[in-house]
């Protein structure tokens, strides 16, 4: 099942996760059920995510909406900072060994660095907003997330990136319109589609090159943070993707 929440402020939508999160798991145990939020419970199978719809706004404006066809140049440099950011950050949103279970081409998951308008198989997706009411609902959405992040650093983390990209000026790549697993590694490598990170070894070695986190949050906390999830590296160091799962399914 798929749970939406209305939008908030980045510290108000943290807080509503945790709620959230933690009203289903009260509710459930009261009817005699657990609760997983662990993003993959079996091998193979499709995860379960925590997907981040994020919009950045400028007095009335919402700089993601479309402009005559284009995202306006501002909200494309904030999208392009987070697209930019985005293997690094698998360290903060995608966090767990048991996260790359789930990262997989045709599982919903989009493990792809590119972005597309309502690609779901794009790791960044854009969502218009309706006509109607000005693009007000414009939005992107960041799939590659799951439940194992902890959404205060998340949250901090995607704020970093766009401020970011709007400082460096960025801009988008081309839009891909399709599903990136559908291509050869020629048309990918034309298009400048890759892979993200594999493994959450791969994510955190992003994590250390990236300044831009590492100015955002701290050295301390990002030096912490590294050393915690590369403990759990080690932990799970030969342990198969069958155990990895199982001892994730109830830790989240």
């Amino acid at each position: 099942m798929e749970l939406s929440v209305s939008p908030l402020d980045p510290v108000g939508a943290a807080d509503r996760v945790v709620l959230v999160r933690e009203a289903l798991r009260a509710v459930s145990a009261n009817h005699g059920y657990r609760v997983s939020f662990s993003p993959a419970v079996s091998p193979g199978g499709v995860g379960s995510g925590a997907h981040v719809h994020f919009s950045v706004w400028t007095g009335e404006d919402n700089l993601p909406a479309r402009r005559d066809g284009a995202v306006s140049a501002e909200g494309e440099a904030w999208l392009a900072g987070i697209l930019d950011a985005l293997p690094a950050l698998l360290a903060v949103g995608a966090p767990s060994v048991a996260s790359y279970l789930r990262l997989l081409p045709q599982r919903w998951a989009a493990p792809w660095r590119c972005w597309g308008r309502e690609n779901r198989e794009a790791a960044l997706r854009l969502i218009d907003g309706s006509a109607a009411a000005g693009g007000a609902g414009a939005n992107a959405e960041a799939k590659v997330i799951d439940a194992t992040a902890n959404p205060y650093l998340l949250v901090g983390a995607i704020v970093a990136a766009g401020l970011d990209g709007m400082a460096r000026g960025l801009r988008l790549p081309p839009e891909v319109t399709v599903d990136p697993a559908g291509l050869d590694e020629t048309a990918r490598a034309g298009a400048g589609i890759t892979r993200l990170p594999t493994s959450l070894g791969a994510a955190l070695d992003a994590f250390d090159l990236s300044a831009m986190i590492r100015d955002a949050v701290g050295p301390t906390l990002a030096d912490t943070w590294a050393a915690v999830r590369r403990a759990e590296v080690e932990r799970f160091a030969g342990v198969t993707d069958q155990d990895a799962a199982m001892a994730s399914r109830w830790a989240w």
